[in-house]
């Protein structure tokens, strides 16, 4: 008999949304002995759009895909979740003042996080996508008073993805051969690839291309700025590999990582290389030691890969976005969004 997990997604009709929900079903994400169920969230306005999307589902006939709930009730969607992806926010509009977007999807997230604790599955998780992510996941974590911290994570993965991509071309070797690639701190332009604790074919990859002056300059603009290069390029965010991201984000999660390598991901701060405790931060982690849980998924400890060490300018790095983290996390504060 197969396992069965229940996930729900908000902004479930989205961009974002729409390129991810298929790979969910079709077991990409937890495997191909685990059934379905979606809880498929959105605005009261976009649930039209949202059937024609399950609609859709049904009619790939997905074997995994056991159940597909359509609802913009928090207490509907969030019932019983074993796994609760956070895909929508409130986009930044011209105009709009940082802390304008902060308060707007600060509401949202403090009622996601409290439909979370009240309605969600003992086990569950939360994965946050919707931006600015990282203190978005704080809001929720911090709402979900009777969800454990270690529960909540921020998506860095689609920055680490974009940073294993460029070393591979640069290098000009396989994407295979790119591993250990971690992004600290925030997923904004802040947020620090460290290409000096990277390593191409085991070997460091800062000697691998030896041109210190193209990673510094080039390298990481490139992988800060990605994002606004996307759009700027096809009109739209990302959306295609946000979803990837997502996916390879959570199978990060639910399988024990290989023997010489991390991954990306922001996580509530045990005060691992200095950081504030509590705070939502990119850190190198491994998922090991896997034990099996209620509903069969084997969820084990997700560790912060100790001991890398930072020169001069990969410290400045590092404190900039850990900065930034704390700039945000003080700005939700004062505006009431942390009691």
């Amino acid at each position: 008999m197969n396992n069965r997990v229940r996930v729900a997604i908000t902004g479930a009709a989205g961009h974002i949304g729409y390129a991810l929900l298929f790979r969910i079903a079709s077991g990409q994400m937890f495997g191909p002995n685990t059934d379905i169920e979606l809880n498929l969230l959105e605005l009261e306005q976009t649930l039209p759009t949202l059937e024609g999307v399950a609609m859709e589902l049904e009619d790939c006939a997905f074997p995994l895909l056991k159940r597909v709930v359509c609802t913009a009730d928090l207490k509907t969607g969030m019932d019983g979740v074993n796994w609760a992806l956070l895909v929508g926010s409130v986009p930044r509009k011209q105009g709009m003042e940082r802390s304008d977007l902060l308060q707007i999807n600060g509401g949202i997230f403090i009622n996601q996080g409290r439909a979370i604790n009240d309605y969600a599955s003992d086990d569950v998780h939360v994965f946050v996508v919707g931006n600015p992510c990282n203190t978005n996941c704080l809001i929720a974590k911090h709402h979900a008073k009777d969800v454990p911290d270690d529960r909540f994570y921020a998506m860095t993965s689609l920055d680490e993805l974009r940073a294993r991509a460029q070393l591979a071309k640069k290098a000009g070797v396989d994407i295979t051969a790119v591993s250990q690639m971690t992004i600290w701190g925030n997923h904004s332009s802040t947020q620090f690839p460290d290409f000096y604790n990277a390593k191409i074919n085991g070997i460091s990859a800062a000697k691998v291309i030896n041109d210190e002056q193209w990673l510094q300059e080039t390298f990481v603009p490139t992988i800060q700025q990605r994002g606004a290069a996307v759009i700027k390029a096809r009109g739209a965010s990302s959306a295609a590999s946000a979803a990837n991201a997502i996916v390879v984000g959570v199978n990060h999660l639910v399988q024990d990582t290989p023997a010489g390598e991390s991954f990306s991901v922001a996580r509530s701060s045990q005060g691992e290389y200095g950081v504030d405790e509590g705070l939502m931060f990119s850190f190198p982690c491994r998922r090991e030691h896997g034990v099996v849980r209620r509903v069969g998924l084997e969820h084990g400890v997700v560790n912060v890969v100790e001991g890398l060490t930072f020169n001069d300018y990969s410290q400045a790095k590092f404190n900039e976005t850990l900065n930034e983290l704390r700039s945000e996390r003080d700005a939700v504060k004062s505006l009431g969004l942390l009691d």
